[in-house]
């Protein structure tokens, strides 16, 4: 019995200890459940308390904006008695999360409508944060922090990050909520990020196999159908099991460029047929050199000119011929460039050159 106890134990310690699938990936980490979404809100605003880094007066909605205001709390001014240099016209905008309460906090980011020079050290008012629907979903109001700063004169000006942008956090209550009864749901519907068969079709496979009380088949690339238990249950708790169950994601094999930065990037699955590839760099250096030619002494009619003097070097770096097999990997294929001495630069033009040759096995997307 005490052997039986001691290889019992082991077991249980092999299996706790036993590593995930190499790439695995969560289902929560590549796709989500339809309809459990946030939604995005906005609304004009003022922020004041500005030194004197507001907008100008010449901005019309800002005075307008600011005499609407005070005109509702019972100070009756006109737009040309106002001046506006410590207050400053925003766009305020936040992020309703999915199932969010009455009260629930949420953070608001502003931007400057006008022509103010710094939101830092100001103060949103109270503004209302409206929906698509144009329905009022939360209200916004607090002081505005700005990860940033500008200063100057007349002449010269510095800034770090951007001064005209900032954020209240937390500065935003809801007031209205979202209705949706998660509870009552009978089916969800899992939207994958990446469409793919493949992918689709293991995310149905592993949620069948880990839960049996659930019912999922693909209905396309990137939809998942779930049918949940008919006696009810706790549907909370069965997509806390449904997010951590792990699928090994097929990835598309691409080569990445964007030109603009001198940046490519491989997949792994990126394959590459037999092909020979050289690539040299030709350098062209002209150098003026202007003389000044200056006439003899007592010569007569002679003049002082300059005479241009232009030296041309032309230079070719010398590379010799690299050869990568048939279904080389990613690895090899980056041993192989990086023995041409190839830059990012020389890249780009290397894999759009195997691309029309044929011997690239993967997707070339140029950014």
């Amino acid at each position: 019995m005490r052997a039986i106890k001691i290889i019992t134990a082991l077991l249980l310690m092999a299996l706790c200890a036993w590593p995930a699938p190499a790439g695995a990936v969560r289902i929560k980490d590549m796709a989500n459940v339809r309809g459990v979404r946030g939604n995005q809100l906005i609304g004009y605003g003022l922020v004041v308390g500005l030194n004197g880094t507001g907008d100008k007066s010449s901005t019309t909605f800002t005075t307008q904006g600011l005499a609407n205001m005070l005109t509702r709390m019972g100070v009756r001014v006109t737009p040309d008695q106002l001046k506006i240099k410590n207050v400053a016209a925003v766009m305020v905008t936040a992020e309703l999360p999915a199932f969010s309460r009455n009260g629930t906090r949420i953070d608001v980011t502003m931007s400057s409508l006008g022509d103010a020079s710094s939101l830092a050290g100001g103060t949103l008012l109270i503004t209302p944060l409206k929906g698509l629907d144009g329905q009022t979903y939360a209200v916004a109001q607090g002081p505005v922090s700005v990860g940033g700063f500008s200063a100057g004169g007349e002449a010269s000006t510095v800034s770090k990050n951007h001064p005209t942008v900032g954020r209240v956090p937390r500065g935003a209550s809801v007031e209205r909520e979202l209705p949706l009864e998660f509870a009552k749901e009978t089916g969800l519907t899992i939207d994958l990020d990446t469409p793919d068969f493949t992918n689709a079709s293991r995310v149905a496979q592993s949620i069948n196999r880990s839960l049996p009380e659930l019912r999922a088949h693909a209905l396309d690339p990137s939809t998942v159908k779930i049918d949940l238990p008919q006696h009810g249950g706790d549907p909370v708790a069965l997509m806390a099991k449904l997010e951590s169950l792990e699928v090994t994601p097929d990835i598309s094999a691409k080569v990445i460029i964007d030109e603009r930065t001198g940046t490519v990037v491989m997949g792994e699955g990126v394959r590459i047929s037999t092909v020979a590839v050289a690539s040299g760099a030709l350098s062209i250096a002209i150098t003026e050199t202007p003389q000044v030619s200056q006439a003899l002494p007592f010569a007569q009619g002679g003049q002082t000119v300059v005479v241009p003097r232009t030296n041309v070097q032309v230079g070719e770096q010398k590379k010799s011929l690299a050869v990568l097999d048939h279904g080389a990997s990613i690895g090899e294929v980056v041993k192989a460039l990086n023995a041409l001495g190839a830059t990012p630069r020389d890249l780009i033009v290397i894999m759009q050159a195997i691309k029309a040759a044929g011997a690239l096995q993967a997707d070339l997307e140029i950014l």
